[in-house]
């Protein structure tokens, strides 16, 4: 399957963006540790919110997480602590990344898990049963997702946890964002010192919980505006959240300097809001920027600065070999195929200095079974006349209604295969 997209002669709509996939994922997992029977309200429907909601309710023997690694990080913790035998297993690609840290960790609490194929890797065989938890140290330079995983079952611990996080800590926001959702459900939870977090055995308690939309989603938005450099263009994003605990809502002042002016039509603290995008004309000719704590944000960056022709050095970049394909080695293919040298130093930064090829742009960008590379170059289109995306389905990851939201935006979106695309 591939899709055509070319762009429309202005850009002016208002999009109702999808529920963050983060908050959904962690309120999930917290309202099934409180008990709790109902569902948070405005949850995701992307697929990786889907497998959670599946297996929490149907609970099944086996439950397949498919690519989803929140799930398989999230709920490998869940199942440790939740009474009764499962397997959790995914796709062959979740076959092959590693959870051995997480295991480890889980393990040395007293977790009942073993590896059903090959040792550090899903499926996993978990017996779940009551752990007394205490102190524990991993590593802070880890995915997050394993460090958010063990904080989030901190609360129904006999002990409670004390988490050591040894060396770098990467992708803080994110862990701040965990333990600010443990708070919010009644949780005794904070850093202790700048590499401790302390935890309580004092249990969760059931609210009614709003997720608001995802600023994740709301980045491949910013990079059309900064893309379209036409400042009568406006576009509105629904439902964001001016001082967002999200780690990716610092894109708004990343795109203030490629030119994109970010207004919020309220300010109430805790109350999500419509936020309104212009294109101001002012860029800066070269971008550096560490995105340890926001590697998901790193594809977007890559693709809109190589258009504009802003030289960059992006640094922290480190978790990108892991993630739904290896990100960094994505990158540098599918921009060769339009015409951008993009390097690598160390498997942890991306560099470009204006170095061209000739293009191979009628192959299509192919999208490596990962949602964000189909989001992140989509917008290219607005640049380049047209684009073509292959195996453009991958975005129900996250943002399911992405094609549909680019045709209302005035995108012609077809498919090469019939399929009428809503």
């Amino acid at each position: 399957m591939q899709y055509k997209l070319t762009p429309p002669s202005g850009l002016n709509t208002t999009v109702k963006l999808p529920a963050s996939k983060s908050i959904s994922n962690r309120a999930l997992v917290i309202c099934a540790l409180a008990g709790s029977d109902t569902l948070p309200e405005n949850l995701s429907d992307c697929d990786d919110t889907e497998v959670i909601i599946s297996a929490l309710r149907n609970n099944p023997y086996e439950i397949n997480i498919k690519a989803a690694g929140t799930a398989m990080r999230f709920m490998t913790a869940y199942l440790a602590v939740t009474q009764g035998e499962h397997v959790i297993t995914g796709t062959e690609r979740m076959k092959h990344r590693p959870i051995g840290i997480l295991v480890d960790a889980l393990k040395r609490l007293g977790a009942d898990i073993e590896y059903v194929g090959e040792d550090g890797f899903p499926p996993l065989r978990i017996r779940g049963r009551q752990l007394e938890g205490g102190e524990l140290d991993i590593a802070g330079n880890v995915s997050s997702q394993y460090i958010s995983a063990l904080l989030m079952i901190g609360p129904v611990l006999s002990k409670g946890l004390t988490l050591h996080l040894t060396g770098d800590i990467i992708s803080r926001p994110y862990i701040d964002l965990t333990l600010w959702m443990m708070r919010e459900f009644g949780a005794d939870a904070e850093w202790s010192s700048v590499d401790t977090i302390v935890i309580k055995p004092q249990p969760y308690k059931k609210r009614d919980y709003y997720i608001e939309s995802d600023w994740s989603a709301a980045s491949y938005w910013f990079e059309m505006v900064a893309l379209s450099r036409r400042q009568d263009d406006v576009v509105k994003l629904m439902g964001l959240m001016d001082g967002s605990k999200q780690g990716d809502s610092i894109v708004r002042y990343i795109f203030s300097l490629l030119g994109v002016k970010t207004t919020f039509e309220g300010h109430e603290q805790g109350v999500p809001t419509t936020v309104k995008l212009r294109n101001t004309g002012r860029c800066v000719q070269r971008l550096e920027y560490d995105f340890v704590s926001a590697p998901d944000l790193a594809q977007t960056f890559v693709a809109c600065c190589c258009l504009m022709g802003v030289h960059f050095r992006f640094t922290g970049l480190q978790t990108l070999k892991i993630k739904e394909t290896d990100r960094i080695e994505a990158l540098k293919a599918e921009m060769l195929k339009l015409g951008y040298v993009v390097s690598d130093v160390d498997d942890k930064e991306l560099v470009w200095d204006g170095e061209r090829c000739d293009p191979a742009c009628d192959m299509g960008i192919d999208t490596y079974e990962d949602h964000r590379m189909a989001l992140a170059f989509a917008p290219l289109a607005l640049k380049r006349g047209e684009i073509l995306i292959n195996n453009p389905h991958v975005v129900t990851k996250s943002y399911p209604h992405y094609w549909t939201d680019l045709k209302a935006a005035g995108f012609s979106v077809t498919a090469n295969e019939g399929e009428t695309i809503q």
